[in-house]
């Protein structure tokens, strides 16, 4: 049996999205919503496609040509990246809050001719330049909502009924016109995330000798939904030391989710895992936050080991300034 190589596309539906959209058997996925994926697991890329939503923007390449570009020992991200061109920069997925004396410091303007087209202007100094929006930007999504089909009127009430908070997906203008040139759409799951009140974090247990230390509970809403929430740490335990907090509602069972899963089916599923265990975890004001955005929350992930990582490498870098400083 003939080895591929790469992520392959297989039983393309006849006359389903996928085929209409140009996808055919035998393709190699490249990039999953501008994301190089190439050196990817199989269940990483499955991932990847799972969290898009009900949008999805794939990069692929034809087979043969993915099998002869192998060969000649060419760099497939390079290849990429050159497609798109080498200035593309992703869309950034801000978050504002209004400032009690120059409000959101964010305005859009139309563009001339082009309907649906927005350019934004900001404040310097102010909520929305401090929240990651830059003057010149172009608006392309705010509160879950696409700008593409909407008035300058209709934005502007929009804008009104927001309140304190707004959430824009904005994109400088030469990476925008790229992007419509190549036909690629500028989506939330291709983002960089800029000062979201609220993130999904992955944390890492090892097993200790009574578990991992952490009761698990499924429980009803005030809403009616149901969600399984993270109870009863035991002090010093694996949860607690793996900064788990009372309250957060479970997503992911080591990178699978758990929406579809029955109580005992999650259970299982960590019993099985081993000495080691992985799970994603959000608060649920920050459940209901990507909700009403229409988002999944696994989109903007903060892995804890990495983070703490960080926070002591600064830690150190500042304790050496501190070293240094008393010294002189």
């Amino acid at each position: 049996m003939k080895k591929h190589n790469g992520h392959v596309i297989r039983n393309v539906a006849s006359g389903g999205v996928a085929q209409r959209s140009g996808l055919k058997g035998g393709d190699r996925i490249l990039e999953v919503n501008n994301h190089y994926v190439d050196h990817l697991s199989c269940s990483e890329v499955a991932r990847k496609i799972k969290q898009s939503g009900q949008q999805l923007c794939l990069l692929v390449l034809d087979g043969e040509v993915y099998e002869r570009a192998l060969s000649r020992g060419e760099d497939l991200q390079s290849l990429a990246k050159t497609y798109k061109g080498g200035d593309l920069k992703p869309p950034r997925l801000c978050h504002i809050t209004k400032h009690p004396d120059s409000g959101l410091g964010i305005y859009f303007a139309p563009l001339e001719g082009e309907k649906g087209c927005f350019s934004v202007n900001v404040v310097a100094g102010g909520a929305a330049e401090k929240a990651g929006v830059l003057k010149g930007d172009h608006l392309v999504w705010i509160n879950g909502a696409v700008v593409s089909h909407l008035t300058h009127s209709a934005l502007t009430k929009m804008m009104k009924r927001c309140g304190n908070h707004i959430t824009v997906m904005v994109i400088d203008s030469k990476s925008e016109m790229i992007y419509r040139q190549k036909k690629i759409p500028i989506l939330p799951a291709m983002a960089v995330p800029h000062n979201l009140p609220f993130r999904a974090r992955k944390l890492h247990l090892s097993r200790g000798v009574k578990g991992y230390g952490f009761v698990l509970r499924l429980e009803r809403t005030v809403s009616g939904r149901t969600y399984h929430f993270l109870r009863e740490m035991d002090s010093g335990g694996p949860a607690q030391e793996a900064g788990m907090k009372d309250g957060e509602i479970l997503l992911e069972v080591n990178g699978e989710s758990v929406e579809s899963l029955t109580h005992t089916e999650i259970v299982d599923r960590v019993r099985l895992s081993g000495e080691k265990l992985s799970l994603t975890t959000i608060s649920f004001p920050g459940l209901e936050f990507y909700t009403k955005l229409g988002l999944t929350p696994v989109l903007f992930c903060e892995d804890e080991a990495t983070k703490k990582e960080e926070d002591k490498s600064v830690s150190a870098a500042a304790e050496q300034e501190e070293e240094e400083v008393s010294v002189l």
